[in-house]
This record gives structure tokens, C-alpha cells and sequence, in this order.
């Protein structure tokens, strides 16, 4: 079977209806995402459809072919979603010619079947919210937080414009308000807002992961290529996204860093602080 990085890799989208309702907002984007790594074979969603909350869903379903899968909660604060989900994608891991998954959820629950879907060598992408636990995080090859694909796509289908437009002002305010109310070594994670030059260089999780993965991929120069600097961040910390930080590409979040000299004709950079 071809390597889930060539040609164009099989997938499946397996989506928790209970824990992704931001998703519904999303939805365009979250697959035009997906498309980047493959192509999506199969499309299925899980929860209990006699439920009024998922009547939100219907109207999203059909533009996408998404599969609607039925799991009743027999028990009341028992999650039987996940069960259906995880039982069918083990199924699918043994009947279906794919490459690899997409588990969209911020449920730790699904971090073994993470784990178990990597072991069998299938690629493994997680979608969720800020909130997601570190556990599911690391447990997959790449991570992309919901509130990325919301500030790329701030309207939806489900919403009029200027209703969209309120809360993207809201939570932009929000998120201004926490920056400066914190500390830079302390201002948390917020997916989506561009953080300044300082605060980037006081983000030292961000620096550490960069500074070493250039250590490892660099030459007898000191300098590493950006690409497969990027690829080294990303296996040591599947949540990496340069969008994370309010930057679209990953050379541009180097730059803006202001502590790696780039060679933008080689398309190789290195820390400032070697000789």
C-alpha cells in the first residue's frame, strides 16, 4: 500500500456529534482542511438524532454526504456515542482500503483509538476545540484547533452575516483583553490571533520547539531547511500550526520571531545565536 504522504491518501471523517457542535459552524472549512490531506471516502457522524439538539445538524448533513449513524443513550451520563464511533472505525480498519483518519472531537476518550489506528500504521488526524486534552493532542500525526478554521471562516451557513460579525468582534476583544492582562510567558494559547513580535519571543514552548528542531535537521552551517523544520515541530507536537499564532505560513511566524536568520533562496534558516 502507498505511503499516506503520496498520491492522494484515502480517509475517513469520523465526527462526534456530541462533543463538536462548534463544527457545525465550521463545516465548509473544517473539510476544505481535510482535502489537504486526502481525499475522504468516508463521511460519518454519530449521536442520538431524536434529540432536538442535532436538529442543527440536518440542515449540514446532506451538502456534505455525511452519514448519519444512530446511537441511542440508553443510559442517562453515559456516552454511547463514542462506543458506536470507535467500533466502527476499528471495523473500517480492517474492511476498508484507507490510508488513514480524521476523528473529529475534543474527547479524551478517543485517545487509544488514536494510538491504535497509528500502530496499525494509518495516518491520524484530530480536529477539536482549544479544550481538547493533551493526551488525544499527542496521540495524533496532526492536531488543528477548531477556532483556526473559525477566524479563517467567521460567518456560516447557520447564522446571518452581522450575527457572525458580532462574535468574531466579541471574541477578539476577549482575547485582547487576556493578552494584556497576562504576562507574555503566560498569555495562553489563543488559536487564530496574531501575537506580536514580543510575545512570540517570550513564548518559550514556541522557541524551544523551533530552536530544536533546527538543532537536529542542522548542517555543519547551523542552518536547517524551513520545510523539514516545520515537519519535525509538528511529529514532537502534532497541535504546531502557524495559524495558531495568527500566521499563515510557517516562514512568516520564523520571521516575525525575529530570533532565526533566514536564507529565503535556500529556504533554510537557522538560530540567530549560532556564529
Amino acid at each position: 500500500m502507498a505511503h499516506p504522504e503520496l498520491n492522494n491518501p484515502r480517509l475517513a471523517v469520523l465526527i462526534d456529534a456530541d462533543n463538536t457542535f462548534r463544527i457545525i459552524e465550521v463545516i465548509n472549512a473544517l473539510f476544505e482542511e481535510i482535502s489537504k490531506f486526502g481525499d475522504v471516502s468516508v463521511r460519518r457522524i454519530y449521536g442520538d438524532w431524536t434529540e432536538t439538539k442535532m436538529n442543527k445538524w440536518k440542515e449540514v448533513l446532506p451538502k456534505h454526504a455525511i452519514q448519519p449513524i444512530q446511537q441511542y443513550a440508553n443510559t442517562k451520563g453515559k456516552n454511547s456515542t463514542d462506543s458506536a464511533l470507535i467500533i466502527d472505525a476499528m471495523d473500517l480498519l480492517y474492511t476498508a482500503p484507507l490510508d488513514g483518519f480524521c476523528i473529529v472531537s475534543s474527547d479524551s476518550d478517543f485517545t487509544r483509538l488514536a494510538t491504535r489506528l497509528r500502530e496499525s500504521g494509518k495516518q491520524v488526524y484530530g480536529f477539536g476545540e482549544e479544550k481538547t486534552p493533551e493526551s488525544l493532542i499527542a496521540a495524533c500525526n496532526k492536531f488543528v484547533y477548531v477556532e483556526i478554521l473559525a477566524q479563517e471562516k467567521p460567518g456560516s451557513d447557520l447564522e446571518p452575516p452581522e450575527l457572525a460579525q458580532s462574535k468574531t468582534k466579541s471574541v477578539a476583544k476577549q482575547k485582547s483583553t487576556a493578552v494584556k492582562t497576562a504576562s507574555p510567558s503566560t498569555v495562553p494559547l489563543t488559536p487564530g490571533t496574531r501575537k506580536n513580535d514580543r510575545e512570540l519571543a517570550m513564548d518559550t514552548k514556541l522557541v524551544t520547539l523551533i530552536r530544536s528542531a533546527i538543532e537536529a535537521l542542522s548542517d555543519d552551517d547551523g542552518y536547517a531547511h524551513i520545510g523539514e523544520t516545520k515537519k519535525h515541530i509538528v511529529k514532537n507536537f502534532p497541535a504546531f500550526d502557524s495559524r495558531n499564532y495568527g500566521y499563515a505560513k510557517f516562514s512568516d511566524l520564523i520571521s516575525a520571531i525575529n530570533l532565526f536568520e533566514i536564507d529565503k533562496l535556500k529556504q533554510r534558516l537557522k538560530d540567530k545565536r549560532k556564529k
